[in-house]
């Protein structure tokens, strides 16, 4: 099933974030279905509490599966709309309760559903913890659509998908300008003024861009795994011919150096990294 292959992925990515303890302070996960997909998330949730893989998640001594299962885990709350909206007031509550140690001296994790309902004074109150993390505090952020999420809230996120409820969305020029780039691979180079002054000028607008190329990648592969995958024309248009072996480790590379700006990188050298190694592994 499609499904199965989107997770999958989703699995070997964070299975990777574990593995290399490179687990960001903040996350937003596409979903397809909340229903479902949450029991994935929560999944997440114990790799990142119990630091180990999936498949290791068996094997663990604790107690931490049951309780969160049966949502009696003291370090994670969950946050959803309180109507049509989430409230300021809901995310204050928050963020005082997070002020505490933790109960367990372990990672605190909080879930927003519908992260899209945060509106923009309570997107102003999440924004500023986001901003500033403190130290073992992950947040995770779930959307049915990444687009309909605030782009300040968005551009703090390390963005993972299980699925979306829409896939027919149209492609930033800038993604795919560095799309095109990237195919050519010596074009990274040849194209590096107009990518580091116009398409990629921070760290910011790096993750954002290089986020929406692994998500517009994805998307391709699952489509060429299975027809019936719900993948837009403007995305077969730009990858139809493409080798997926090239695509699947230019994902990989993605993956691995998105990572690494969440850390104090120089930027010029942290850009040449990724286009070499592009080029060179790919």
């Amino acid at each position: 099933m499609v499904e199965s292959v989107v997770k999958q992925k989703f699995f070997e990515i964070v299975d990777n974030y574990i593995n290399n303890k490179k687990i960001s302070h903040a996350y937003l996960i596409e979903v397809g279905n909340y229903e479902e997909d949450f029991l994935d998330v929560l999944e997440f949730v114990k790799m990142i509490l119990c630091n180990c893989t999936k498949d290791n998640l068996k094997n663990d001594k604790t107690n931490i599966g049951s309780l969160i299962d049966t949502f009696n885990y003291p370090d994670l709350k969950i946050i959803e709309a309180d109507g049509q909206w989430i409230k300021k007031n809901q995310l204050v509550e928050l963020i005082d309760d997070f002020q505490n140690k933790s109960l367990l001296d372990n990672k605190r994790i909080y879930i927003i559903k519908e992260a899209e309902k945060l509106n923009s004074s309570s997107a102003n109150t999440i924004l500023k913890f986001l901003e500033e993390p403190e130290e073992n505090i992950v947040a995770i952020l779930l959307t049915k659509n990444r687009f309909q999420v605030i782009e300040t809230i968005l551009s703090r996120c390390q963005l993972l998908t299980l699925g979306c409820e829409n896939e027919n969305y149209n492609i930033d020029d800038n993604v795919k300008l560095f799309l095109d780039y990237l195919i050519h691979k010596n074009e990274l180079f040849i194209n590096y003024g107009t990518i580091v002054t116009e398409v990629m000028p921070d760290k910011n607008q790096a993750k954002i861009i290089l986020n929406e190329i692994s998500q517009v990648i994805i998307s391709y592969i699952n489509y060429s795994s299975n027809k019936e995958y719900a993948c837009s024309v403007e995305v077969i248009n730009l990858l139809q011919g493409v080798e997926l072996e090239f695509l699947t480790n230019v994902l990989s590379i993605i993956e691995e150096e998105i990572a690494k700006l969440e850390y104090n990188v120089n930027y010029k050298l942290w850009l040449d990294c990724l286009f070499a190694r592009i080029i060179l592994e790919s």
